[in-house]
């Protein structure tokens, strides 16, 4: 079945084919419209924030006196201002919209205010007077654990007997491991503008992955219902799973602002305000406890991981699940105790992040992989393969899902050779015997990552597709697009089901009054479930025009095909446009919805077991350093890596986010240091003090290549897999080659910490293991 798809799509005009993305030309001439660029109606109002400056405190007394009396102010908001509930919280109702009496990060939001300008409204919100009583905050994971302060309750997963195995393990190491925080820094910040309309409705403009969401927690805010708020999203400039959830927080802003003053509200905020307000990856302490025999194998693990959550539950709950189920990457540990902490810090709450979870776990089990190689002097490649997960047999994951998809030995095989990993690697081990102070390091690590949401109500999408009289489409879902392709991609589906150019489809904003419902894009399933959705949808139609015209012409359906803009019915072409026309003249509807429902998936959240997810998505890379011992300076040098797209939807979007989710892992793990100082306060809040990669990081050797002729084996949309997480993952062997490096005879476990700042790679060259 999955050969014979691929087949009909080497056929196909659009779908499998690298066309550019569909605001390419709207972005390079500046006029893709953003939620910020949209048409500001008359009277519109800008706000700002009033944010608390201490991080853990009772207000004793607020006096917006002077805000009201500053320049171009037209009103306040606060908490008694809201008729609904005060909740922007999107699973557990424990974050408030505007706080009033305890506040518990540096950042906390308290009252928004509203004036004729962005400036007026932002110098206005500074002139507040706070009479704060100051309580003590837990800043940092360690104090939580032993303060026993958490957002959730601790979790914990076990297969077979880990301290069994730990305890009769020929060999057996400990660790513990900081891994950083990671801003989204996405290019558009948060924004959201909401315009009253007639009988208490709101149509909201929202830079959002979940405009349903955003509709419902709006909805609750102001006591309404959601038919009486719209949501849209047209596009985003970069989101990062940042707007996954706290993007309601800055659309409630403006929704409640709009009903108390009964005109359009924007709320945009600047660089620094939206770093201190809004919530990022989710940094951890693991400790892991490994025994393994002399092939590196691993017989028994221990892993405890902490996370920093911030002050309330957020996404943490499905964020730590998702690191208890990719601690294992691509291996199979038999005798494993997992431990959980979800950590509340008074600190803003932390929430999605390309990957969810997922890269803290393969973060830690791939740091145990090489700590064990290097204990054992062998290649960290050698023992990788001795642990990777079986094709027949050692191919359950500790969560009980049995993997039927295994391709990570066929991967890394060819990436091994293609990379020439074995004889860079004698040259390097020669370089550095020569080489006093430039050391160079290489490493190659795999990625096998899952994809569905593993919330398994969360998978489903719908679509709406409408064919005009003159042969053009609208195309409608519940996906949004944010710069990942994720419009092209389903267009390119519909394309092909109507056997027409891409050019006649006009994909429309993501709207709640259009698809209701839908879920957020994340979890790498947006082209998946909507592209399945809009099939469906297209189908519909399709087999309507084909039943209309094979009564119409006496001619059996099989005779009927959709191809090059025109229907050729029994050898005969008769343009697409023409058709519908004469469908419609006899009444044949042209509008239609299309549903779908991941199949397959079911997880018991009490025991963690089940199918989780659909199927998994696989990669790795082999990454070169050189660094500099004398300063703990680095640079790559050369990457190569080999990633399962299956039959790839577009490669052109597909290698993008490749090698953007390679060189962002690489962010994470080195030069992005997320810090606070010791009241609390975030200090890398702008492009100045946080250092994102910037294209002179980029290694000069960036081969990149999609995995060939190996579809999904699962019935995905034309059998191609996620991608929108799974590269970020191949960044840890960046990690592991700056290790590499600094690893010498007497020093071969340097305890190199993430992000692995110049200022880290010294402390660990100095500081040995």
């Amino acid at each position: 079945m999955a050969a014979a798809e691929s087949r009909k799509r080497q056929s196909s005009t659009a779908a499998g084919k690298p066309l550019p993305h569909d605001s390419a030309r709207l972005h390079v001439s500046g006029t893709a419209a953003y939620t910020d660029d949209l048409p500001e109606p008359r009277d519109l109002l800008h706000l700002a924030v009033g944010m608390s400056s201490k991080a853990h405190a009772r207000i004793r007394k607020l006096d917006l006196t002077e805000v009201l009396a500053a320049e171009g102010v037209v009103d306040v908001c606060t908490a008694s201002d809201i008729a609904g509930e005060n909740n922007c919280g999107p699973i557990v109702h424990d974050e408030k919209i505007f706080n009033d009496d305890i506040v518990e990060y540096a950042g906390h939001a308290i009252f928004a205010v509203a004036a004729r300008t962005v400036d007026q409204a932002r110098k206005a919100a500074r002139l507040a007077e706070i009479d704060y009583e100051e309580r003590e905050p837990i800043l940092d994971v360690i104090t939580a654990v032993e303060k026993e302060s958490f957002v959730l309750p601790s979790e914990q997963l076990q297969r077979g007997d880990a301290d069994a195995a730990l305890a009769d393990a020929p060999h057996r190491l400990q660790r513990r491991l900081d891994v950083g925080s990671q801003d989204q820094f996405y290019l558009e910040g948060h924004v959201a503008m909401a315009v009253p309309g007639e009988d208490n409705t709101l149509t909201v403009y929202s830079s959002t992955q979940h405009p349903d969401e955003v509709q419902h927690l709006i909805a609750a805010a102001t006591a309404r219902s959601a038919k009486d708020i719209v949501c849209i999203c047209r596009r985003m400039g970069g989101a990062f799973g940042g707007k996954e959830s706290q993007a309601a927080t800055i659309a409630c802003m403006a929704a409640l602002m709009a009903v108390k003053t009964g005109r359009a509200c924007k709320l945009r905020l600047d660089r620094d305000d939206d770093m201190i307000m809004t919530g990022k990856r989710h940094d951890f302490v693991i400790d892991y406890d490994v025994g393994f025999d002399d092939d590196g194998r691993i017989l028994g693990i221990h892993f405890t991981f902490a996370s920093r959550c911030g002050i309330s539950a957020d996404l943490s709950g499905p964020v730590n699940d998702r690191t208890i189920f990719h601690c294992d990457n691509a291996y199979f540990l038999e005798n494993v105790d997992i431990q959980s902490h979800r950590c509340k810090t008074h600190t803003v709450s932390n929430t999605a992040f390309r990957g969810f979870g997922g890269p803290q776990g393969m973060y830690a089990i791939e740091y145990a992989i090489d700590d064990i190689a290097r204990t054992l002097d062998k290649d960290p490649l050698e023992v990788r393969r001795v642990n990777f997960y079986g094709v027949e047999d050692r191919n359950t994951t500790q969560y009980g899902q049995e993997i039927e998809d295994n391709i990570i030995h066929e991967i890394v095989d060819k990436l091994e050779n293609d990379a020439k990993y074995q004889k860079r690697r004698k040259a390097i081990r020669n370089f550095n015997a020569r080489n006093a102070i430039l050391k160079r390091g290489v490493a190659l690590t795999p990625v096998k990552f899952g994809i569905s949401f593993t919330a398994t109500h969360l998978n489903q999408a719908a679509a709406l597709v409408h064919v005009y009289k003159d042969g053009s489409v609208h195309l409608n879902h519940g996906g949004t697009e944010m710069g990942q392709g994720l419009y092209i991609k389903v267009a390119q589906v519909v394309a092909d089901e109507f056997g027409i150019s891409i050019d006649r489809i006009r994909s429309n904003a993501a709207d709640t009054s259009r698809v209701p419902n839908a879920s957020a894009t994340a979890a790498s399933s947006g082209s998946d479930m909507n592209g399945k959705a809009a099939q469906q949808a297209a189908a519909k139609i399709r087999d309507r025009i084909t039943e209309f015209a094979a009564a119409h012409f006496n001619v059996a359906e099989s005779k009927i095909e959709f191809a090059n803009d025109a229907v050729t019915i029994d050898g005969e072409a008769h343009p697409f446009e023409e058709l519908v026309q004469l469908a419609w003249f006899h009444r044949v509807p042209m509008s239609a919805t299309g549903f779908y429902k991941t199949p397959k998936i079911h997880y018991d959240r009490e025991t963690f077991s089940g199918r989780p997810f659909f199927y998994y998505a696989y990669g790795a890379a082999v990454s070169e350093v050189v660094v500099d011992t004398l300063t703990g300076e680095y640079r790559l040098l050369r990457v190569d890596i080999v990633h399962d797209c299956g039959d790839s939807l577009n490669p052109a979007m597909d290698l993008g986010q490749v090698e953007g989710g390679y060189v962002q892992g690489v962010g994470w793990l080195t030069s992005e240091e997320v810090c606070w100082n010791d009241a609390g306060e975030l200090t890398t809040h702008a492009p100045s003090t946080y250092k994102i990669p910037t294209c002179s990081d980029l290694a000069p050797d960036f081969r990149v290549q999609l995995l060939q002729e190996s579809p999904n084996r699962e019935d995905t949309i034309y059998r191609s897999k996620a991608v929108g997480e799974p590269p970020f993952m191949l960044a840890i062997s960046a990690f592991h080659a700056i290790r590499d490096a600094i690893a010498t005879e007497d020093r071969p476990l340097p305890d190199l910490q993430a992000p692995a700042t110049p200022e880290a790679v010294l402390k660990a060259i100095e500081g040995g293991e």
